[in-house]
């Protein structure tokens, strides 16, 4: 169940990443899990555009939560991975990775990224689930996973060998949907949007087959299909 929603979290990281936006304050209390078993990341008031190779300086998020960079102020998106990679290790254990008697002891364990996997919890994980955390909570960013290379660890792979569930299960790019992507080409703009009016108001479960099957186009998980990818 972990790597179900740790997937789902790591794909919308991907994708806001890919639109040059950073969370910044990525914590338990701001995702939303939806009836449909759906993730939504909420509360952007922390959030901050930014391009590539830039560096922010000023201090925000949640302590626990927080990456060393950002406490040093000189941060760019990789600390929203860190974020996840706390997330992740909670969701394995039911422990925050970093904990102290006051902020000071929370800061200082971050910035030397000190923390263990001594609890009990942690005896029946997987090393793949253990390697991934830490190659999340790297204090070199540049050494850090992004976001679409946490989708590509070997504990997504595993856990979706175990699943037999056709919803998890990789399957081969559906050919009517490819001749569907086909006559699309060139439609007017009153077809575009009748068609798109018609996804909106489709059943979930109706459209549950087209997400994987764009899932499986969708090779760089960034939420959106390139030409190369289309091609």
């Amino acid at each position: 169940m972990a790597a179900h929603y740790m997937k789902k979290l790591f794909s919308a990281l991907n994708h806001i990443h890919a639109k040059g936006i950073i969370h910044r304050d990525i914590k338990p209390e701001n995702i939303m899990i939806t009836a449909t078993d759906e993730i939504k990341i909420i509360d952007f008031g922390l959030s901050k555009r930014y391009k590539k190779g830039e560096k922010l300086h000023n201090v925000a998020g949640t302590p626990y939560y927080m990456a060393p960079e950002v406490l040093e102020g000189d941060y760019d998106n990789k600390c929203d991975v860190w974020s996840l990679g706390v997330l992740l290790y909670v969701l394995m254990s039911g422990y925050l990775p970093f904990q102290g008697q006051n902020r000071s002891e929370v800061f200082a364990k971050i910035k030397k990224a000190k923390f263990h996997f001594n609890h009990e919890e942690f005896k029946s994980c997987t090393p793949h689930v253990i390697g991934l955390i830490k190659r999340l909570l790297v204090i070199d960013p540049k050494k850090r996973l992004t976001a679409g290379e946490a989708l590509q660890h070997e504990w997504f792979k595993e856990i979706e060998t175990k699943c037999k569930d056709h919803n998890h299960a990789a399957k081969d790019i559906n050919r009517d949907v490819l001749v569907r992507l086909g006559h699309f080409k060139g439609v007017s703009v009153l077809k575009k949007a009748a068609m798109n009016m018609l996804v909106k108001m489709v059943d979930r479960e109706k459209i549950r087959d087209l997400k994987v099957q764009f899932a499986e186009v969708d090779k760089d998980n960034t939420g959106e299909i390139s030409a190369d990818e289309l091609k």
